[in-house]
C-alpha cells in the first residue's frame, strides 16, 4: 500500500505540472529513452545474469541461428544454412559480407574463436549450462564451420538462437570479457556508442546492418538508463524523460493505464517463479530437509489468491519446475492444493507442532515474497526475509548459505526445459536438491534424439521434484510495458525489448 500512496502522489503531483500530457522531445531527436530497473553485472553477454542483459545481447549481437517468436520456426542469422554431419557434428554456411561494428568482416574464424573459448570450461561463463554442449569448432573455409558438441544435444539450435552470441575472434583474444563489458562490439543492428556500468548505455543504429531475420532498426538512438526506483521511472515517464518503461508491477501498471499520453500493454512470459527450499541441507541442520515441512510449505500458499490479486493479467498458477508450453514441460505432477490445515498436520506430524523459522532471500517482488509469509505464518511458520540485490543473493545461493530463495526463471527465453530445469537440478552450484536419480534422468533428457523419449525422461524428473517438494512451484509472470504513446511496439512473449522492431508512430 506504501507503494500505491508514493505512486499517486508521484502521479498526481506530475500531471499537475504537465497537465497530463507527456512531452515529446525525444522523437523528435529519433532518440528513444528507455529505463532499466536492475543492474547489468556485465555487457558481456557471457558473463552476464540478468534480463536486461539479455535484451542488449540481442540487440548488440547475432548468433548463428534466429527463432521467429510468432511461429518457433528456426531461420539463418549470420548462418544462412545448416546441416548435421552426424549426432554430435553441425555444419553451417555462413552469410556473406556481414562486418562488425568496428568494421572488420565476419569469418568462421569468429565463430571458431567464440566457440572455443566459450566452450572451454576455464574460461569462466557465468552461464555454463547454455555453452557445456560445446567441445570445439572447426573452420572448413572463410564461410564454412563445423560446431563439435561433447555430447548429443537435441536442443543444439534452440541455444544458438538464444545465449549463444558470435563475436569478433581478435578483439575478443585482445580485451577479454571486462573489455567487451565496456566497449562491446557485435554485428547486431545497434552498435554501442558508450557505456557507464550500473548506470547507462548509449545506443547507435548499425547503419550496415545486414538484411537478415530480425529486421532493419528504425529508431536512430536508444539511451537506457538504471532508475530502480519504479516511481521514479513513472515520474520519468510523464516528463518525458523516457519513454519505455518495463516489466512494471500489475498494480502500478493498472493505475497508469488509461492516462492520456501512455499507453499500458502486457504480454504473458514463460518466466515462472518459484520457492527454492534447501532439501539437501547445504546450509546444514535445516527443517527443510524433511519433506513434511516442504509439502507443508507447498500447501499452505494461496497461489491463485496470489495470482487474482498481485500479478493479474495473463499469469496462471503453475505446478511444475518449468512453463507449461515449454518442449518437455510434461503435465504430470503432484499437485498441492491450499490447504491450511493439512500444512499445520504434516509440520506438526514432522514436530514441528510449535512453528519454526526459516531465513529466505529474495532480491525481487517482495509484495510477492512478503504475501508468501503472510500465509506461512498462518500455518505457524515465521520467515526471516532478506532482500538484496541479485549478485548477493546469488552467492548465498552458490557458498550453501541460503535456506530457502524466492526466485524466477525466464529461461534466458529458450523454449526449452533444459534451459530452467537442468540448470537447477543437475547438481551445479544452484541445485537444492542434489538428487542423484533425477539427475541421471536428465542426463538421459538432455541427450536423447528422441523427442518422446525426452518427454519421458523429464517426466520422471518433474513428478519426483513435486512429488519430494524440492520446490514450491508458483505461477507464471505477465510483464506488463509502459510507453508514452508516440512509440509503435508489440511485446513478444520473450520477455525481451526487441528495440530492432520499435518504431515512431
Amino acid at each position: 500500500m506504501k507503494r500505491l500512496r508514493n505512486f499517486a502522489q508521484a502521479l498526481a503531483a506530475t500531471c499537475l505540472a504537465l497537465s497530463v500530457a507527456p512531452a515529446f522531445a525525444d522523437k523528435a531527436n529519433d532518440t528513444l529513452k528507455v529505463a532499466f530497473t536492475g543492474e547489468i553485472n556485465n555487457v558481456d553477454s557471457y558473463f552476464n545474469t540478468t534480463r536486461g542483459g539479455v535484451v542488449l545481447q540481442r540487440a548488440i549481437w547475432d548468433g548463428l541461428v534466429h527463432r521467429d517468436t510468432a511461429t518457433g520456426e528456426y531461420v539463418g542469422n549470420l548462418a544462412t544454412s545448416w546441416e548435421w554431419i552426424d549426432d554430435t557434428t553441425l555444419e553451417f554456411k555462413l552469410r556473406e559480407g556481414v562486418v562488425f561494428h568496428d568494421g572488420s568482416p565476419f569469418t568462421a574464424d569468429d565463430v571458431v574463436g567464440t566457440v572455443e573459448f566459450i566452450a572451454n570450461p576455464d574460461s569462466g561463463v557465468v552461464t555454463q549450462r547454455f555453452v557445456s554442449w560445446l567441445a570445439g569448432a572447426e573452420k572448413i573455409d572463410d564461410l564454412t564451420v563445423r560446431l563439435n558438441l561433447a555430447e548429443v544435444f537435441p536442443s543444439a539450435l534452440e541455444y544458438l538462437s538464444g545465449p549463444i552470441s558470435i563475436y569478433p575472434s581478435d578483439y575478443y583474444a585482445e580485451v577479454g570479457p571486462d573489455g567487451m563489458g565496456l566497449k562491446p562490439i557485435g554485428t547486431g543492428p545497434y552498435r554501442v556508442e558508450s557505456v557507464k556500468p550500473g548506470e547507462s548505455y548509449l545506443l547507435k543504429k548499425n547503419e550496415d546492418y545486414f538484411d537478415g531475420p530480425k529486421g532493419s532498426p528504425d529508431i536512430g538512438t536508444i539511451d537506457i538508463r538504471t532508475i530502480p526506483d519504479v516511481n521514479t521511472q513513472i515520474a520519468e515517464l510523464f516528463t518525458g524523460n523516457i519513454n519505455v518503461a518495463w516489466r512494471l508491477p500489475s498494480d502500478l501498471a493498472q493505475k497508469l493505464d488509461g492516462t492520456p499520453g501512455v499507453m499500458v500493454t502486457s504480454a504473458s512470459s514463460i518466466r515462472v517463479g518459484f520457492l527454492m527450499m534447501d532439501s539437501a541441507g547445504r546450509t546444514g541442520d535445516t527443517p527443510l530437509t524433511d519433506v513434511r515441512v516442504r509439502q507443508a510449505i507447498n500447501h499452505a500458499i494461496n497461489r491463485q489468491e496470489m495470482v487474482d490479486s498481485l500479478l493479474k493479467g495473463g499469469s496462471k498458477v503453475v505446478n511444475t519446475p518449468c512453463f507449461p508450453e515449454q518442449f518437455g514441460c510434461v503435465q504430470e505432477y503432484v499437485e498441492y492444493q491450499y490447504d491450511p490445515e493439512k500444512a499445520k498436520a504434516l509440520l506438526a506430524e514432522a514436530g514441528y507442532d510449535d512453528g519454526l523459522s526459516i531465513e529466505i532471500y529474495a532480491f525481487s517482488n517482495q509484495d510477492y515474497v512478503e504475501a508468501v509469509a503472510g500465509y506461512l505464518s498462518q500455518v505457524g511458520i515465521t520467515l526471516d526475509i532478506k532482500m538484496l540485490k541479485f549478485p548477493a543473493v546469488l552467492d548465498k545461493m552458490m557458498n550453501d548459505a541460503a535456506p530457502m530463495v524466492f526466485m524466477s526463471s525466464g529461461s534466458w527465453s529458450l523454449n526449452d526445459v533444459s534451459a530452467i530445469i537442468s540448470e537447477f537440478f543437475k547438481h551445479g552450484a544452484v541445485d537444492f536438491a542434489r538428487d542423484d536419480e533425477i539427475l541421471e534422468w536428465l542426463d538421459v533428457a538432455d541427450t536423447a534424439v528422441d523427442p518422446e523419449v525426452r518427454k519421458e525422461y523429464y517426466g520422471k524428473a518433474i513428478m519426483k521434484i513435486t512429488e519430494q517438494a524440492y520446490w514450491a512451484p508458483m505461477f507464471s509472470y505477465n510483464t506488463f510495458y509502459a510507453f508514452t504513446d508516440d512509440v509503435d511496439y508489440t511485446p513478444t512473449n520473450d520477455e525481451i525489448l526487441h528495440f530492432v522492431n520499435m518504431k515512431w508512430k
